[in-house]
């Protein structure tokens, strides 16, 4: 079956939250979602670029006009590049509500860069990739504006195919490498990199000429590649995707613009990169909900969904939709649950005003269906309940999972199957 609007747009939310990733060979594409959730503006991952001896743009930070007016006359370049630091894209074709378009914005003239800074700074820019009234701009990067002569795209990626880092890379960068992989597939080249070895002069030497890289230039960007390489590892990261790893015409190999993304697990170990993240945009739900371990994706519909495992939250989602109905949220709540994340979870979903009905949907595997029942009873009395409750349990402690909802004497609705949890769900928000 295909998938339904609700599933697809639960999908593109999960990779917003944790990024896409690619492995491009020839036309098969694999798309890899560990859990992932870090964010950092472009100033910090150049940052970490920068101390890993990646070649990056000069630039500064701002938080005022009157900084980024400094930070441009100290850059003392040629021409300056002034961008509004807010994590979406198109920032480009953006538009202020102070009415200057555009948060990307070149000069020669320092002067500009304050006044253009002054525009940007405590107003929102909206794009199409920000909610509807924009993001407020709280930061600037001041950079150096380098010309570009000709633009790669280079990566550096976990494949589970190969066990482990890949590298990809393309002469045709500074365009969407989808677009470039399924037009001419010819023009993306894959390294596999043997992790007890690391990135070998030859891997990077072939990954630089099938760039395009020539002459001196190809020696420069081979060691820009075992760079970005040493910082992949330095960092845990799941992703270093350069767009584009440009060349300059007074011969410079520059790393103009970079995503980094970050495997959570690793965070124990990560403490100076995971204080960097930047939570001002994040949506609260969805920040309430991490701090519980808990996925929370928000749709715009009226059924509130709470499910373990993302597959089966998405296959409610299509459910509900097949019989009419729209999901509110996609609420995964993992694994490893406790009575008090169900509590939360409830309290979360209650608290969003669309929710007309709620549909629990478990099946446990290494889930205690028991846990959740003792959770849902809890937060049905103290919560005070208002809309009708619909329980699907099926899996390890079934049995007794069962007799407590039955026991507690709640206004609870049973469903045997998916399927009949989501004709129930439906017809009763229709009442």
């Amino acid at each position: 079956m295909a998938a339904s609007m609700a599933s697809q747009a639960a999908a593109r939310g999960l990779r917003t939250a944790t990024s896409k990733h690619i492995l491009l060979d020839k036309l098969k594409c694999t798309w890899l979602s560990p859990r992932r959730w870090l964010n950092l503006q472009e100033y910090q991952s150049k940052k970490l670029m920068q101390e890993s001896g990646v070649a990056v743009q000069r630039f500064y930070v701002a938080d005022t006009a009157s900084e980024a007016l400094e930070a441009a006359k100290r850059l003392d370049a040629k021409e300056i590049v002034l961008k509004a630091q807010i994590l979406a894209g198109g920032r480009g074709k953006g538009v202020f509500d102070s009415g200057l378009k555009g948060g990307v914005h070149l000069t020669k003239d320092p002067a500009v860069v304050g006044e253009l800074a002054n525009k940007m700074l405590g107003f929102n820019l909206t794009t199409k990739q920000t909610p509807k009234d924009g993001v407020k701009v709280k930061t600037v990067m001041v950079a150096e504006a380098l010309d570009i002569t000709r633009e790669t795209y280079f990566a550096i990626l976990m494949d589970r195919s190969c066990n482990g880092p890949v590298m990809v890379g393309s002469p045709q960068g500074g365009m969407d490498i989808e677009e470039v992989a399924a037009s001419t597939p010819e023009l993306i080249f894959k390294e596999v990199i043997d992790i007890f070895e690391g990135v070998r002069d030859d891997q990077a030497l072939r990954m630089a000429a099938n760039l395009g890289f020539k002459g001196p230039l190809q020696r420069q960007a081979a060691d820009q590649i075992k760079r970005l390489y040493d910082l992949f590892l330095k960092v845990d990261a799941t992703q270093v995707e350069v767009n584009p790893l440009g060349e300059t015409p007074e011969g410079q190999v520059v790393c103009f613009d970079a995503k980094i993304n970050f495997d959570d697990n690793a965070e124990f170990r990560q403490k100076a990169v995971f204080a960097m993240d930047d939570m001002t945009e994040s949506d609260p739900t969805e920040m309430e909900a991490a701090k519980w371990d808990l996925k929370y994706i928000g749709l715009d519909g009226n059924i509130a969904c709470f499910v373990n495992g993302a597959g089966l939250a998405m296959a409610t989602c299509d459910i509900i939709d097949l019989h009419g109905g729209k999901p509110a949220n996609f609420l995964d709540l993992g694994g490893g649950v406790k009575e008090r994340q169900v509590y939360e979870a409830f309290k979360l979903l209650t608290a969003d005003p669309k929710v007309e009905a709620i549909l629990v949907n478990i099946f446990g595997g290494i889930v205690n269906c028991a846990i959740i029942a003792n959770g849902i009873t809890k937060a049905c009395r103290e919560l005070e309940l208002k809309v009708p409750l619909v329980v699907r349990l099926e899996g390890t402690n079934v049995h007794e999972a069962k007799r407590i909802l039955t026991e507690s004497g709640l206004p609870i609705t049973a469903a045997e199957n998916l399927d009949d949890a989501a004709k129930k769900a439906v017809a009763a928000i229709k009442k």
